[in-house]
């Protein structure tokens, strides 16, 4: 039985993802020893928690498993390999064992897992591998509590960004007959008490529990009361012969979420997946948000910048702070392998646009910056502060420096006219025998324009950021001083 919550360490297993994300500052904030786990150490730190242990864990790498459960009372088991592809359940099995086999041997009190909702006569291979991936933590001796939940709503959320991303893009839609299918969204507010408190019942050790909010919604519900709140009415046309996987495979051209993601979501959809939730709503009682209430409360969220998230994944700033534009970015960009220093290589990104122009095509930005000054953008009426330092702040062409980490990352944040908003990052990555230097375009796009003009410009892409970044690795090989 757990003591004073303060005297107690809540190991967050999966950290750096949505719910991990928004749970640690939560169990901090109600008196719990918070460690943070994720493959990535450096994403954690990049949250900037106060009074927060953070470790690099992995759960398909075992020996790195018994330091983050180590002297830990209740593990919030939070990871999916969804991102993977076609062998996500089969990665979610293993770390899913994996983890209860350490837990077992650091004596770990009750592992709290985040599953989903599972309706009778499953075929989604997401939904099956969710209740597989419980299973297969509760075959250890560690007693497991299973929070069994639908869509989330919440500013991250995939399947509340996917209902987002058709709405704000598409005027009309065909859609298959999972629009018609049944849901019950849960606020991420409402999925937070529950999370943080179920923990701390002896009683629910060993159980499992559907959670949901507080109204069953088709999926056209969903869309038509998100459109409502944004002055959006899209036309909803359903035909009975476009399946959920179909649909699927143009998803990826219409939502930001990644594509994977996605995917394994909407082929989930063409069930009911309505909670049962009167027992945990007896031993946890709040009040539950309408999913009006809990979209409206995602956009104060949005609007206050009370988000945690990367540069270019929700950060408000990188959306030209419009709600709006899409929550995830579309991406593409290129990378080259270089022998010169991370110092060499950062002289020669620090420079980029400056004195010696764009190192690569430079007709081709020639011609970028040509069209956003004859639409009234900044191009050709501004000048670098300085031709080979950057500092927070500063301009070069039509972006501005919001992120400048010397011999590691430089973030531009795009302020040329365009129908969305959109970030170019260069990273240096250093193995310790070669350096990477890697150029990255990530778009927001702000409704059909905002598509549309990634894809005209996507084939451009490929071209240009191959050659840039050959051209940054030559440049600073030539200049090792």
């Amino acid at each position: 039985m757990l003591t004073r919550k303060g005297d107690n360490r809540a190991l967050v297993f999966g950290a750096s993802g949505y719910i991990g994300t928004n749970l640690v500052p939560r169990l901090a904030s109600a008196g719990w020893r918070v460690r943070a786990a994720a493959r990535h150490r450096e994403v954690l730190e990049a949250r900037e928690w106060n009074d927060v242990e953070i470790i690099a864990a992995d759960a398909l790498q075992p020996t790195s498993l018994d330091a983050a459960l180590a002297d830990v009372d209740v593990a919030y088991y939070l990871v999916h390999s969804m991102a993977a592809g076609r062998d996500f359940d089969s990665l979610d099995q293993q770390a899913a064992a994996n983890f209860a086999a350490a837990a077992e041997r650091q004596g770990v009190g009750r592992i709290v897992y985040l599953g989903g909702l599972l309706p009778e006569n499953v075929k989604s291979t997401h939904l099956r591998s969710r209740a597989a991936t419980g299973n297969r933590l509760r075959a250890g001796t560690v007693p497991v509590t299973e929070i069994r939940a639908g869509m989330i709503v919440g500013p991250g959320s995939a399947a509340y960004e996917v209902i987002r991303d058709l709405v704000n893009h598409l005027p009309a839609m065909v859609t298959p007959r999972w629009v018609q299918s049944r849901s019950t969204p849960i606020a991420l507010e409402n999925l937070l008490e529950y999370l943080v408190r179920v923990a701390a019942l002896p009683e629910t050790a060993g159980r499992t529990y559907d959670v949901g909010g507080p109204e069953v919604l088709t999926y056209a519900d969903l869309m038509r009361q998100y459109g409502a709140l944004v002055g959006r009415h899209p036309r909803i046309i359903q035909v009975p012969v476009l399946t959920p996987r179909l649909s699927s495979h143009w998803l990826r051209f219409v939502t930001s979420v990644p594509t994977n993601i996605a995917r394994a979501l909407i082929e989930g959809l063409e069930h009911d997946v309505v909670a049962d939730d009167t027992e945990l709503r007896e031993l946890i009682p709040q009040k539950l948000l309408t999913f009006e209430e809990a979209v409206s409360a995602a956009l104060r969220a949005e609007l206050d910048n009370r988000i945690q998230a990367h540069w270019v994944e929700g950060s408000l700033a990188c959306r030209n702070y419009q709600p709006e534009y899409a929550f995830y970015a579309k991406r593409d960009g290129d990378s080259a392998k270089s022998d010169a220093s991370a110092s060499a290589i950062w002289r020669q990104v620090a420079a980029f646009g400056g004195a010696d122009g764009f190192y690569f095509a430079d007709g081709l930005w020639w011609l970028r910056r040509a069209l956003d000054w004859v639409c009234g953008g900044p191009s050709f009426r501004r000048r670098r502060r300085d031709p080979k330092r950057l500092r927070v702040g500063d301009v070069v062409d039509s972006w501005r420096a919001i992120g400048v980490q010397p011999d590691r990352c430089l973030t531009l944040l795009m302020e040329m006219k365009a129908p969305g908003a959109g970030v170019l990052e260069f990273e240096i990555d250093d193995d310790g025998e070669q350096r990477t230097i890697s150029a990255t375009a990530y778009w927001h796009p702000a409704g059909p324009a905002g598509l549309i003009y990634w894809y005209v410009l996507l084939p451009f892409h490929g071209y240009l950021f191959r050659g840039l970044t050959r051209a940054i690795a030559r440049r600073a090989e030539a200049d090792r001083g």
